[in-house]
C-alpha cells in the first residue's frame, strides 16, 4: 500500500501524475472485484476530476496533500449525480441531488473520489453480510468477515485500489473493519465532522472518519473534511487544526489508562497476548501504564442497541415509497404501499432493527427502555470523564477477537452484535477512538484501540503513531 505522502512525492517529482493515479486505482479496483468492495465505481468522473487535478500542478496551483489522491467513500454519502444507495434496495436506483458536507470539503482539497464502496445496509452490521449487493471478503483471509459496517471502505484501503477511504461509525463502524483488515480507521469527536448529506442510521452516534494505510494519513484527511457546518447544527464552532503537527512526538512522558474491565472474560488470548505486548514496548518508551475503572461499561452494548434501534426507527421512517426509493408494483392502498415497499425493499436486519426500535419507542416502553438507556448513556460519559482526569488515553482492544467467520450473521447473530462490545462506548460518550494495528494472532492482525478526550484528536494520533512505529 503506497501513502498519501509517497504518492504526493511522486506527483511533485513528476515521476506520476493524478490522470496515471486515478487510472492505476481504477484498474486495481477491476482486478479486485471479487472482493465486491465497490457498489458503483465513478470511472468517468474520477478521469476527468484527475486531468483537472493535473492541469493545476501545471500551472503551480496545486490545493495540498490530497490534490490528485484517489480517494473511495462508503455509499451512505451522497455525491451530486451519483447512485447513494446505503446498500440497500430500497435505495437502489437513487441518484443524490447534493453533495455530503464532507465529501464536498474533500473534492474543494483535490481528492478524485474514485468510487463508492460497500457496506452493511443502512450501517447496521458488523460483518458487511446485510449489503443488498451481497458480502464484503476480507483480502487476508477469504474465510472470514471484513468487519463491518465500512468493511467496503476498509477493504478498498487494504486491497490497495487506494490509500485512504472515508466510512461512518455509529458504534464501531470505522474501528473494527480496520482491526479485521490491518489498516488504521479513525472516528473523531462527535461533532468533528459534518454529517450533512450522510444516510442517517443513528443520528446522535453517527460520525463520518478515516481509514488509511498509515496514522499520518488518516490525520491528513482528517484536516481535509472536518470544521463547522451551517447544514449541521451539531458540528463544532471549534477551528480546523493540523492534526499530524504532533506526530512523531512519541509517549515519553504519557500515562495511559487501561480499564481493568477491558482485559478480562471474554478476549480472546492471543490478542490480549498481543495488545499488552505493546502496553510493555509502549512502557519501555517512557509511557505509564495506570489501572482505570469503567464500572457502567457492561451495560454498553444493551443500552447502545436501544438508542441505536430507536433513532433507526425514526430515520428509516422516510423511506415509505411515496417521495423516493423503492415503491412496490403490488400496492393498491396506501398501508399497502408502505408495509409491501418497506419488507420488500429493506433486508432483514434492518428490519429487525426497525421493529426493535419501535417497541422501545412505543408507549408502554419508553421509559422502561429508552428512558432508562439514556441514563445508562450519561453513567458511561462520566465514567470515561472521570478515568480521564488521571490519564491521557486509554487503551483498549478493539475487538474481542479475530474477525468472525462468513455466515455468522445468519447462525450466530448474537456473536455479531457482542463484536462491538469494546466500540459502543465511544459513540455513547462522543469521544474520539482510533483502532491501529499492534501485532498478529492466528496469522491475522491485531487491533489496539486507543480513546482520547473530546476534540483530542492529534494528541490521540500521535500515541497511535508511536503504535505503528512499535509495531515495525
Amino acid at each position: 500500500m503506497q501513502t498519501i505522502q509517497e504518492l504526493q512525492a511522486q506527483l511533485a517529482n513528476g515521476s506520476t501524475t493524478a490522470e496515471k493515479l486515478a487510472q492505476a486505482s481504477l484498474e486495481k479496483i477491476e482486478s479486485t472485484k471479487n472482493l465486491n468492495a465497490y457498489i458503483s465505481v465513478l470511472n468517468d468522473r474520477a478521469l476527468e476530476r484527475a486531468k483537472e487535478s493535473d492541469k493545476r500542478r501545471a500551472e503551480g496551483k496545486s490545493l495540498g496533500a490530497l490534490d490528485g489522491i484517489p480517494v473511495a467513500v462508503k455509499d451512505n454519502m451522497c455525491l451530486t449525480g451519483t447512485r447513494t444507495t446505503a446498500a440497500s434496495k430500497i435505495l437502489d436506483n437513487f441518484v443524490a441531488p447534493y453533495t455530503a458536507t464532507a465529501l464536498e470539503k474533500l473534492e474543494a482539497a483535490g481528492a478524485i473520489i474514485v468510487g463508492k464502496t460497500n457496506m452493511d445496509e443502512f450501517a447496521m452490521g458488523s460483518s458487511n453480510e446485510t449489503s443488498y449487493y451481497g458480502p464484503v471478503k476480507n483480502p487476508l483471509d477469504e474465510s472470514r468477515v471484513p468487519g463491518g459496517s465500512s468493511g467496503g471502505s476498509a477493504v478498498a484501503v487494504a486491497s490497495g485500489t487506494v490509500p485512504c477511504a472515508l466510512g461512518s461509525d455509529t458504534g464501531g463502524s470505522i474501528r473494527q473493519p480496520a482491526a479485521c483488515t490491518g489498516v488504521v480507521g479513525l472516528k473523531p469527536t462527535y461533532g468533528r465532522v459534518s454529517r450533512y448529506g450522510l444516510l442517517a442510521y443513528a443520528s446522535s452516534l453517527d460520525q463520518i472518519g478515516p481509514f488509511g494505510a498509515t496514522v499520518r494519513d488518516c490525520a491528513t484527511l482528517l484536516g481535509a473534511i472536518c470544521g463547522i457546518d451551517p447544514h449541521d447544527n451539531t458540528t463544532s464552532t471549534r477551528p480546523t487544526e493540523d492534526f499530524t503537527a504532533k506526530l512523531g512526538t512519541g509517549v515519553k512522558g504519557k500515562v495511559i489508562g487501561v480499564p481493568k474491565e477491558y482485559f478480562g472474560e471474554g478476549l480472546d488470548a492471543e490478542c490480549k497476548a498481543a495488545i499488552e505486548n505493546m502496553l510493555k514496548k509502549m512502557e519501555a518508551e517512557g509511557a505509564t501504564i495506570k489501572e482505570v475503572s469503567l464500572p457502567h461499561i457492561s451495560y454498553a452494548v444493551s443500552s447502545y442497541y436501544i438508542i441505536a434501534t430507536a433513532e433507526a426507527s425514526s430515520n428509516l421512517s422516510r423511506y415509505d415509497g411515496v417521495r423516493y426509493g423503492y415503491r412496490s408494483a403490488e400496492a393498491r392502498k396506501l398501508f399497502d404501499l408502505y408495509a409491501k415497499s418497506r419488507s420488500e425493499g429493506f433486508g432483514k436486519e434492518v428490519q429487525r432493527r426497525i421493529l426493535l426500535g419501535s417497541y422501545v419507542l412505543s408507549a408502554g416502553f419508553y421509559d422502561a427502555y429508552y428512558v432508562q438507556a439514556q441514563k445508562v448513556r450519561r453513567l458511561i460519559t462520566d465514567d470515561f470523564t472521570e478515568a480521564f482526569k488521571t490519564c491521557d488515553v486509554i487503551a483498549s482492544p478493539t475487538m474481542p477477537g479475530l474477525p468472525l467467520k462468513c455466515g455468522m450473521n445468519e447462525s450466530d447473530p448474537m456473536a455479531v452484535y457482542l463484536s462491538d462490545i469494546y466500540t459502543v462506548s465511544l459513540n455513547l460518550a462522543g469521544l474520539p477512538g482510533v483502532s491501529v494495528p499492534c501485532g498478529m494472532a492466528g496469522g491475522l492482525p491485531v487491533g489496539l484501540q486507543w480513546i482520547g478526550k473530546p476534540f483530542q484528536e492529534a494528541d490521540l494520533l500521535a500515541v497511535a503513531e508511536a503504535t505503528e512505529k512499535l509495531n515495525k
